[in-house]
């Protein structure tokens, strides 16, 4: 049987030993772009929301466009549970296939809407997508990329949400403001080229190999060995002679599942102390973001009196602040380490989001100022909650890697992406700029409440294998 069978196996060093590369490059390429799909989905959502009010259009309520982003919001939650356990049990390659033709396929429907009830069902099967695609793109892009350089290149991928939210804002500007195409048309194609871009970026993915470490886990040992001969024959042909594995080879107990009973005594007995750290770090990141930047329009609205038609130019560097952030911090998460570099970016984003509350509460806040405000807040920020999924992906062991990713992402989603529109919401509609300054004030103290809890149970993971951040449940059987 089987299971019954042990092996022992260097894959994981032979990875790790690995220069930084081209082939590392295309992975990221291909891999990497579900996050700038999903900044893409919610600006273009969000900033189209008045055209698709239209009677030209679909002629759809406030509320039910509100309610076409909770639909969105409830598929990724049940996409990223569903697809993360997918994930550990079938393998990455098969569900970051499957979870990006799903989108694709959602994205297009979405652009032959006809009702509400036709809109709302493909936003939740666009949200199914690219829920899966959280678990299994982190949890195959870590598993491919060398320890010494994984926290640069996870921060990396993640804020290529906001390249997909500049390029929905530069969209949605046109559309709004251009005038070469009728708004009954222009929502269409703008989900439509969504669509033509995932069909692309599912192409791309076709040439990215199964995660060598998932095959290890399942006996596959001839077949990871070779998956990882061939990287190591295209990284040799550009970067010479490659250093030696280091370590032990790992000896593991090939099996076909991990059972659930094992899966929460890991979780929620033996790690406990790490779970209630990534439950820290995800709602807090997620209630931040969602009570700022996915209300912004509304408060430019009610505040500072800014049309609808002019919010993608608000939009813009807020988004490109996000996704600057990452790329000149990132390197420091492998370089100073992730235990001081998250709680500084935790730390640092709540006490500036709270030193605006005063002048937002007091009207000293203009359209240009809060933008510039908001802006240099999420420089910082955006590296903090793009190290809210790396800190997951590298604390759990590898056979449920990606279930923990979409279980905390989840929990995430659904205090924050929920719970926080809706109490912005509340806030928003009493005209009281101090009730919403208090709403800020809550998300800031949360953020410094997780930075607390990363310095006190945080785990240094910096240049480590993640065998060694995490040793695989399967090793101790």
């Amino acid at each position: 049987m089987p299971e019954q069978r042990t092996i022992e196996t260097d894959v994981p060093a032979r990875l790790d030993r690995l220069p930084f590369s081209g082939w590392h490059r295309k992975i990221i390429l291909a891999l990497g772009t579900s996050w700038l799909l999903d900044g893409l989905q919610v600006t273009l959502a969000g900033s189209l929301a008045g055209i698709l009010e239209d009677k030209k259009a679909l002629g759809l309520s406030d509320s039910q466009v509100a309610a076409g982003g909770t639909t969105y919001l409830a598929g990724a939650v049940l996409g990223a549970v569903l697809f993360g356990y997918l994930t550990d049990r079938l393998g990455r390659r098969k569900l970051f296939l499957l979870t990006l033709a799903l989108y694709s396929t959602a994205t297009a429907a979405t652009a032959l809407s006809w009702n509400f009830m036709s809109f709302a069902m493909f936003r939740f099967f666009t949200g199914t997508g690219i829920g899966g695609e959280y678990a299994a793109i982190n949890s195959a892009v870590d598993e491919l990329i060398p320890g010494k350089v994984r926290g640069t290149v996870d921060l990396t991928v993640n804020a290529t949400f906001w390249v997909g939210a500049a390029v929905g804002s530069l969209a949605s500007l046109a559309l709004l403001n251009g005038g070469f195409l009728p708004e009954n048309v222009g929502w269409r194609i703008a989900f439509g080229i969504g669509a033509v871009l995932a069909l692309g970026v599912l192409l791309l993915r076709l040439g990215v190999p199964e995660s060598p470490r998932w095959l290890m886990l399942r006996g596959k040992e001839k077949d990871a060995d070779k998956v990882v001969c061939e990287i190591e024959k295209t990284v040799a042909a550009k970067k010479g002679d490659l250093p030696q594995p280091e370590g032990d080879k790992l000896k593991l107990k090939v099996r076909d599942h991990t059972p659930w009973k094992e899966i929460f005594q890991n979780m929620w007995k033996d790690n406990r102390q790490r779970s209630i750290l990534a439950i820290s770090l995800m709602v807090a990141q997620s209630f931040f973001y969602n009570s700022v930047f996915f209300t912004y329009g509304l408060v430019l609205d009610k505040f500072f009196k800014v049309g609808a038609k002019q919010l993608p130019i608000h939009l813009l560097p807020f988004a490109l602040g996000n996704f600057i952030g990452p790329l000149i911090l990132g390197k420091f998460f492998d370089s100073v380490g992730r235990k001081p570099m998250i709680t500084a970016t935790f730390g640092l984003s709540g006490l500036l989001l709270a030193a605006t509350v005063i002048p937002f509460g007091n009207g000293a806040l203009t359209p240009k100022s809060i933008d510039i405000c908001f802006t240099v807040i999420f420089f910082i920020a955006s590296s903090a909650a793009s190290a809210s999924y790396l800190t997951v992906s590298e604390i759990f062991p590898l056979e449920i890697r990606a279930l923990a990713i979409a279980i905390f992402y989840a929990i995430g989603t659904l205090v924050g992406g929920v719970g926080a529109p809706y109490l912005f919401g509340v806030l928003i509609e009493s005209g009281s700029r101090w009730n919403v300054g208090f709403g800020y004030l809550l998300g800031a103290l949360l953020m410094v409440a997780a930075a607390i809890a990363e310095w006190m149970i945080g785990v240094e993971a910096a240049g480590k294998s993640l065998e060694a951040i995490s040793q695989p449940l399967q090793s101790k059987t």
